[in-house]
């Protein structure tokens, strides 16, 4: 009761504020001019002790040409990113120091934008969202507070809110390999009667997908209406993506890939797979994809709203308010041979038969709603804010069948499963920033967490499940920076950090057990060099870990991530970037991550299907976390070659990683090196219209490589291990054209 009560009174709260306003007679109008909305309540600055980068608009106008978000933070370090279609269009997933997409907290202009229940980001509804960003900004470690699901091992911010006051038409389509085709046209009025501004944005990409049938159809578009007048500015923002994907996400079994046909045989047996689904393993190749049933698709909408409003009381005191909403609603499709009538909770119709060809769908429907706030008081060269956030999630999950092979009628529009989940997430944080002296800075953020989830209904393997769990979390940062002179300085902080399990923890949870929130103590240390034409950054941090929810290296059936707490785990490692203007034409940037990512107890589970689906346990010790490579190197090279062309070089590396916990040489990922090459050149004419060319050469020097994969094992008489991986393109083209006028 005292949860429910805490998160009733913050939610309460957090409507106040969020609609208070200052009377009109109280705005001194002889003061600054306010002239875009404000968000800057979770971002970092110079000056905060913590690891970061930012990425500009124009930086991200020379990488945007149609793929997703994870591909144009590449350069970013300690960061990995895949695709399940092996392009970048579709769906695609990131990780940052080898901490899973779950673990990395997202929000557009402060609105948290994981789902609340899985905690994942699923970048493919938000296509060509680029277009539409002005910054990102890129955390590593805990953090400053944010909105939404906890930061575990980073986290981004986008921010779209900055208001172009000229007007302009930009057009621009890019295409490429694999029939890859993006058009958008984006447009904004300029100033209208002084006070108002109207933006926005449509946008489609279609592509084949390097891997067999993986098409994406992706359509979104962006909307903004902005009022700006003397210290008050209100902007309301919709956009929205639909997507509809051909399914890629089962993956290309190992043996399929080193093209062993034993193995492949021996694979096809273990897996049951019929005769037909045997020959599309034989003869596909790389890009072998399972499915081959014509509708296994994706198809899903996603539409948010969002509603700013900031205020500059006086010199010192800023108000950021929000509202946001967001409604989803889609399904995937497949085709399902020879099905027992049980797994679906139906009766056979006669004794003879007893399984059935079918085709089913399952949806999920949510809305998610909630209101942001902070307030900031700026003295001297302190500034303090107040911030939080207080929001809902109601979802519901459910499968149909829609067809059958037999009894038909019968079960037409079945629901076979159902369930519904409600989660309230509401936080309330107080950040300082003091200078003590002229070079020495303090930096205190204290945060308080209610997390109130429940969920309850039937789960698609006919399980029932009822989670009803109530947290709270005290998340502190404490921290200090040193400006020793302007080329040099030093930071030292740390961070306490508390996360909750997500959806498939609690409901794909082992009988019998229950998942634990977790939580992380982040030390870390840098320092900062910047000269003329070369700067250096070093970050050491260590991570240590509390029940971390570890990946197992299995997929459930739907293909999301499995996990498991570990007791005690840690990450630890250095972080160093550097870049050099070389010659006035020609600037360098380099990054390397080396860490260990460690678990120093972990129990393995196999089924033994042999002894009536015994349980059997295996123990490790000191081993390394899944999926975390020990190297991360990337950097860009530019070389400006006349006026505004230019050529760029970006070379990425990782190191090996394990799809699991047990650090089996077999069961890893190879590490890969690959470098993509892109050439861009824009001209201004007098008018101020432009013209730009861009070309990108992905993966330029043909790596053959697998940036993702999963795992799982069982006895039947012996161990069995399968292996499957997620091959990416080798060398491909994109190319675009744009004209602003």
């Amino acid at each position: 009761m005292l949860h429910k009560f805490a998160i009733t009174a913050m939610l309460g709260c957090a409507a106040m504020t969020a609609f208070t306003q200052t009377p009109a007679s109280s705005i001194d109008t002889t003061t600054q001019t306010l002239t875009e909305v404000v968000i800057i309540s979770t971002r970092a600055e110079d000056i905060t002790p913590m690891t970061f980068n930012n990425l500009s608009k124009e930086q991200i106008e020379k990488l945007n040409l149609g793929q997703d978000i994870p591909y144009l933070l590449r350069s970013v370090p300690s960061l990995v990113f895949t695709s399940d279609g092996g392009t970048g269009i579709g769906y695609t997933g990131l990780w940052l120091r080898g901490s899973d997409p779950s673990r990395i907290n997202v929000t557009i202009n402060d609105i948290p934008l994981n789902d609340p229940e899985s905690q994942q980001v699923f970048w493919v509804n938000l296509p060509d969202f680029a277009s539409t960003t002005d910054d990102i900004q890129v955390q590593r470690g805990v953090g400053t507070s944010t909105n939404g699901t906890a930061s575990f091992g980073g986290s981004i911010r986008l921010g779209t809110n900055k208001i172009n006051f000229n007007p302009y038409v930009r057009l621009s389509n890019t295409f490429g390999s694999f029939n890859t085709l993006k058009n958008t046209v984006a447009f904004g009025t300029g100033k209208i009667s002084d006070h108002f501004v109207v933006e926005g944005r449509l946008s489609r990409i279609a592509s084949d997908g390097y891997i067999d049938r993986a098409t994406a159809r992706l359509g979104s578009y962006f909307l903004s209406g902005s009022y700006i007048k003397n210290k008050t500015s209100l902007k309301a923002t919709v956009f929205s993506g639909q997507e509809r994907t051909y399914q890629s996400w089962y993956g290309t079994p190992h043996s399929r890939l080193i093209n062993n046909r034993d193995s492949m045989l021996t694979y096809a047996a273990n897996n049951g797979l019929t005769e037909a689904e045997t020959q599309n393993l034989l003869t596909s190749g790389r890009t072998y994809n399972y499915y081959t049933y014509a509708n296994q698709v994706d198809d899903y909408k996603q539409s948010q709203y969002q509603l700013h409003l900031a205020h500059n009381f006086n010199a010192r005191w800023v108000l950021n308010v929000a509202a946001h909403y967001t409604k989803g609603a889609g399904f995937f499709e497949e085709f399902k041979a020879s099905e027992d009538f049980e797994r679906y909770g139906l009766t056979p119709p006669n004794d003879s038969i007893t399984s059935t060809d079918i085709v089913r769908r399952r949806w999920l429907r949510n809305d998610f709603y909630g209101t942001t706030f902070s307030i900031t008081h700026r003295k001297g060269r302190n500034e303090f804010t107040l911030g939080g956030a207080a929001n809902q999630y109601v979802g519901e999950h459910f499968g149909e069948l829609t067809w059958m092979q037999y009894a038909f009628d019968a079960i037409k529009d079945n629901r076979y499963y159902e369930g519904n989940s409600t989660k309230n997430d509401g936080n309330i944080y107080f950040r300082s920033a003091i200078n003590v002296t002229e070079k020495l800075h303090t930096y205190i953020d204290i945060q308080g967490r209610l997390v109130d989830y429940r969920t309850k209904g039937i789960d698609n393997d006919l399980r029932a499940y009822d989670v009803d769990d109530q947290l709270f979390f005290f998340n502190p940062k404490l921290g200090v920076s040193y400006t020793i002179n302007n080329r040099h300085s030093t930071y030292a902080s740390a961070a306490i950090g508390n996360k909750e399990p997500n959806r498939n923890d609690y409901v794909d949870a082992l009988e019998g057990t229950t998942p634990k929130s977790e939580s992380m103590l982040d030390i870390e240390a840098g320092y900062k060099f910047t000269g003329n034409k070369f700067g250096v950054k070093a970050n050491i941090y260590y991570m240590n870990y509390k029940n971390q929810l570890v990946l197992t290296g299995e997929l459930n059936d739907v293909g999301a991530p499995l996990r498991t707490n570990v007791d005690k785990s840690f990450r630890r490692g250095i972080e160093i970037e550097a870049n050099a203007q070389i010659h006035k034409r020609l600037y360098a940037e380099a990054n390397v991550t080396l860490s260990q990512n460690k678990i120093q107890n972990f129990t393995e589970t196999l089924y033994d299907y042999t002894v009536d689906f015994a349980i059997v346990n295996n123990n490790y010790t000191n081993t390394d976390i899944s999926f975390s490579p020990s190297v991360i190197a990337g950097g860009r090279i530019e070389y400006n070659f006349w006026k505004s062309f230019y050529f760029n070089w970006m070379p990425r590396y990782v190191g090996k990683q394990y799809l699991d916990n047990t650090q089996s040489e077999y069961l890893s990922l190879d590490a890969y090196f690959v470098n993509d090459v892109s050439v861009q050149w824009k001209h201004t004419f007098k008018n101020k219209s432009s013209v730009t060319v861009q070309c990108m050469v992905n993966n330029a020097l043909d790596a053959m490589y697998s940036s993702n994969g999963y795992t799982y094992s069982y006895i039947v008489g012996s161990r069995i291990t399968e292996k499957l991986l997620y091959p990416q393109a080798g060398r491909f083209y994109l190319t675009s054209i744009q004209f602003e006028i």
